[in-house]
C-alpha cells in the first residue's frame, strides 16, 4: 500500500472521530475486515482515541479517581497500538515472504508497519496544527507561529511518505529485507512487570 492511499485513510479516520468528538463514541471501520485498509484504519483511530485521552488526562482539574481510570485506558490503548501495527507488520511479512534479499540486501532501522505509525501520528499532529493555526480565539501571533509548525509537520510528512515508499519498493526488490520485530512489551505483563508477579505472591 502506497502512502497516499494509507494516509488518506488516516485523514478519514481523523475526520470521522471529529463528527462526534468523543472518547466514548462507536467504533465503526468502513473498510473489509480482512483488508490492510481495515488495519490502518483501526490503526489510526485508536491514535486518534489515545491523543484525546491524553489531553483529558492533563485537565488540572480532573478528579483523581477519573485520572487512575483514564491512566489504565491509556495503557490498554498503548498495548491495542502495539498489537495493530504488529498486525500490520505481519501482513507485510506475508507480502514479502517470497521475496529473494539481493547479496548486499541490509535490514532497516524500523519496520513498514512501525513507519506507518509515525505517519498516522503526524496526520493526527497536522490536524490539530491546522485547526490551532485557524482557531477565532486565539491570537494573531499564536495563529501565525502555529502556521510555521504546520508547515515543517506537512515537509515531515512529505519526506516520511517518500521514505516509506522508497522502503516498500526496496522490500518488494531484495534490497531490503523484511523482518518483524514483537515490541515485547512488559508493563502490562503480569509475568514480567515485578509489581504485577509480587501482587500475585502477596
Amino acid at each position: 500500500m502506497k502512502t497516499a492511499i494509507a494516509y488518506a485513510i488516516f485523514e478519514q479516520s481523523v475526520k470521522d472521530y471529529h463528527v462526534l468528538d468523543t472518547v466514548d463514541q462507536p467504533y465503526n471501520n468502513p473498510h473489509p475486515s480482512d483488508s490492510l485498509a481495515h488495519l490502518m484504519y483501526r490503526k489510526n483511530w485508536i491514535d486518534t482515541i489515545q491523543w484525546h485521552y491524553e489531553d483529558l488526562i492533563r485537565d488540572p482539574n480532573i478528579n483523581p479517581t477519573e485520572a487512575l481510570e483514564l491512566k489504565r485506558k491509556i495503557d490498554a490503548s498503548n498495548q491495542d497500538r502495539t498489537d495493530t501495527v504488529e498486525y500490520i507488520d505481519s501482513y507485510f511479512l506475508g507480502q514479502y515472504k517470497a521475496v529473494s534479499p539481493q547479496p548486499l540486501a541490509t535490514s532497516n532501522t524500523e519496520s513498514p508497519a512501525w513507519a506507518y505509525d509515525r505517519l498516522s501520528i503526524l496526520s493526527l499532529k497536522i490536524y490539530h496544527m491546522l485547526e490551532e493555526s485557524q482557531r477565532p480565539s486565539a491570537s494573531d501571533a499564536h495563529r501565525a507561529q502555529c502556521a510555521e509548525k504546520l508547515a515543517v509537520l506537512q515537509t515531515q510528512r512529505e519526506d516520511l511518505s517518500i521514505a516509506i515508499d522508497q522502503l516498500l519498493d526496496d522490500l518488494a526488490s531484495g534490497r531490503k529485507i523484511m523482518k518483524e520485530y514483537k515490541q515485547m512489551k512488559m508493563y502490562n505483563d503480569d509475568a514480567l512487570n515485578p509489581v504485577l508477579y509480587s501482587s500475585k505472591t502477596d
